[in-house]
């Protein structure tokens, strides 16, 4: 654990207890949705479902990301991972995106997809307001996962008709913003 850490962020005025359970709920936010994302994406299939298959992959393996960087933010703050997987599947910031009665329906399984990254839209944002100006580096991290958690909403609001959003598709690169915690 880093001490001094810990204690900056403490004297920034943040419940740092407050603050690593939230980031533990919203690292299992991210391996529960990099889990059903596996199965929502084998599930994609057919002339619609190959057409979003390669978007609902980036977004799976950024999810993964996102909980690899977490992870040494929240020992770094003396908190820890439940040692249970199934405590750790339960405490999720997010109810899971499980996939939908027939699985076959593509658009039931874009609503879902865009339904997770809009509950995970609002805990970062809320990580940000609560972390801004006073624990720059759970505030950083956290806005770098906002960042693709936002692209990664704005592409499945497309597929669903919602309108435009100006985000396009990655080539050859996953985790733009998020790369630099998992060096």
């Amino acid at each position: 654990m880093g001490r001094v850490a810990r204690e900056m962020v403490e004297k920034a005025g943040i419940n740092v207890d407050q603050l690593v359970e939230l980031l533990v709920k919203n690292a299992a936010a991210e391996l529960t949705t990099y889990y059903y994302y596996t199965i929502l994406r084998c599930n994609l299939i057919g002339l619609e479902g190959e057409g979003i298959k390669e978007i609902a992959e980036t977004a799976r393996i950024e999810d993964r990301n996102h909980f690899e960087a977490l992870v040494p933010r929240i020992y770094e703050l003396g908190g820890q991972l439940p040692g249970d997987m199934k405590v750790f599947n339960d405490m999720s910031a997010c109810p899971p995106a499980s996939l939908p009665k027939d699985p076959r329906d593509v658009t039931a399984i874009l609503k879902v997809l865009v339904e997770a990254e809009r509950c995970a839209v609002r805990g970062y944002t809320y990580i940000c307001n609560l972390t801004a100006g006073k624990d720059h580096r759970t505030y950083d991290l956290s806005q770098a996962i906002l960042n693709e958690e936002i692209e990664h909403e704005s592409w499945f609001s497309e597929f669903l008709g919602e309108g435009p959003s100006g985000h396009f598709l990655r080539r050859g690169e996953t985790s733009p913003f998020v790369s630099k915690f998992l060096r």
